[in-house]
């Protein structure tokens, strides 16, 4: 380490000002949104990559072999949207030495999402339940298994730690009821997506009349398309249910998704930009499985007018979505 922290050290000190400078501005960004009462939502993965700094430094607390690769993967078994499953090949964590250590590492990470954001999105929540483990040879997601995660033990330590638990739990998919019953338990909201809720009858626990107020409530999240490009590749029962609930769409079924979302009774209500702007298929973000192509999508300056802010404003207000005040961080806060 030390021969390296010679070698390199003018490129460290290079990463060490750029991280400095982010962060000064990143800081200065949410006092200023803090200032207008807008909240920050961060997103954190479950795992992490391989090639990581957190493997790097800490091989002791994943499953790796005497050769520091991977034993295990990660990924989800196959579904009705692959045949094969998805294999996303994160080492997976040994959760006994991590538990040794009394969660010390996730306390730190969760810690430090905090320190840079209002609310958490923790991704692949189903995860800390059970997850599907896959031998690191396997070319699929097919041969695996599931295993318990670490349950309710975390977010005890979590929320002892943290003096609470400002998360909320992407829980799509294949849910069980222990899963439900972890995210319950400590009193996590869930997940809906009205893309979701026209399919089938078994759908509609997606559509508001089926919400609680422990729901996020998405038109659509990153990795699903636009509202607009859905609606141009939804089925012809979908494209009847959906006119059936909202009626004639004059400013477009985009519009319609939004009013369902905001008139729901879920905690917190979330619409991408794409669908306040109307846009198709070419500003999806994200298509899930796919390696390359993602996340290539910009908005452009000057998209958003007052014409799209006053509509959002009105449709806030008369569903008391309207902002309330919330305590301005102070550089304390920010400390690491």
């Amino acid at each position: 380490m030390q021969k390296v922290r010679s070698e390199l050290e003018s490129e460290i000190a290079i990463r060490q000002v750029i991280q400095f400078f982010f962060y000064e501005q990143w800081h200065a960004l949410r006092l200023y949104c803090a200032q207008k009462s807008i909240r920050v939502v961060g997103d954190i993965a479950i795992f992490v990559d391989y090639d990581s700094a957190d493997v790097w430094a800490h091989p002791e607390l994943y499953r790796l072999n005497e050769n520091l690769e991977p034993e295990v993967v990660s990924g989800v078994p196959p579904d009705a949207f692959s045949a094969t499953g998805q294999r996303w090949g994160n080492p997976l964590y040994n959760w006994d030495a991590i538990r040794a250590r009394g969660y010390e590492w996730w306390i730190q990470r969760l810690r430090w999402s905090t320190q840079t954001c209002d609310y958490i999105r923790l991704d692949h929540f189903r995860g800390f339940a059970q997850f599907w483990e896959i031998p690191a040879n396997e070319p699929t997601a097919i041969n695996g298994r599931w295993v318990d995660g670490p349950r309710d033990e975390l977010f005890i330590k979590l929320r002892d730690a943290l003096g609470g638990l400002p998360f909320f739990a992407e829980d799509l998919g294949y849910i069980t009821p222990d899963v439900h019953a972890l995210r319950e338990n400590h009193k996590i909201p869930g997940m809906a997506v009205l893309q979701f809720g026209f399919g089938d009858p078994g759908a509609h626990v997606y559509l508001p009349h089926r919400l609680t107020p422990d729901r996020v409530v998405y038109t659509g999240t990153h990795d699903n398309d636009t509202t607009l490009g859905w609606w141009k590749t939804a089925s012809d029962h979908e494209r009847r249910a959906v006119e059936a609930l909202v009626g004639r769409c004059e400013d477009g079924v985009n519009w319609a998704f939004i009013r369902l979302a905001q008139s729901s009774v879920a905690s917190f209500s979330v619409v991408p930009v794409q669908d306040v702007l109307g846009l198709g298929s070419e500003a999806r973000l994200n298509i899930p499985s796919k390696r390359e192509g993602n996340y290539h999508w910009r908005m452009q300056p000057g998209s958003l007018t007052r014409e799209l802010a006053d509509k959002l404003a009105r449709l806030a207000e008369v569903t008391d979505r309207l902002p309330h005040p919330i305590p301005v961080p102070t550089s304390q806060d920010f400390v690491a």
